[in-house]
């Protein structure tokens, strides 16, 4: 992409309403999730390789949370940085089974949906 064309986007919705850390977050375990259960609905061998990267991703993304939530200025309440470091971890280790076939993906989408529905109950309240 050019410096004329990322000029031209940065400036193409000036009414585009501006967006929030928790409207970002929420964006992103949305887009994850719709991956895992797309992947999870075709299975097989043809959804294989979808599960695969879109599990990656769903790590990924957790791994980004349990760090920000290590960080000892991070500004959640304690038992709520925990809360979601437990839930990194589950995530990890269900992500293995997962990919050894010895679970599905059902809880990681339960979680994300989750997830997605305290950010978007928060937004609300203006954070």
């Amino acid at each position: 992409m050019t410096a004329m064309n990322l000029a031209q986007t940065a400036y193409a919705a000036p009414d585009a309403p501006t967006r929030t850390g928790r409207g970002l977050e929420y964006d992103v375990f949305a887009r994850i999730t719709h991956r895992l259960k797309a992947a999870a609905e075709i299975g097989g061998r043809k959804g294989r390789g979808a599960l695969i990267k879109a599990l990656y991703e769903n790590r990924r993304l957790w791994t980004v949370l349990a760090s920000d939530v290590a960080d000892p200025d991070n500004q959640l309440p304690a038992p709520l940085r925990a809360r979601i470091f437990y839930l990194h971890e589950f995530t990890q280790t269900h992500s293995r089974k997962v990919l050894a076939d010895e679970a599905t993906a059902d809880v990681l989408i339960e979680i994300n949906t989750a997830m997605m529905r305290g950010l978007r109950s928060d937004a609300g309240a203006g954070a």
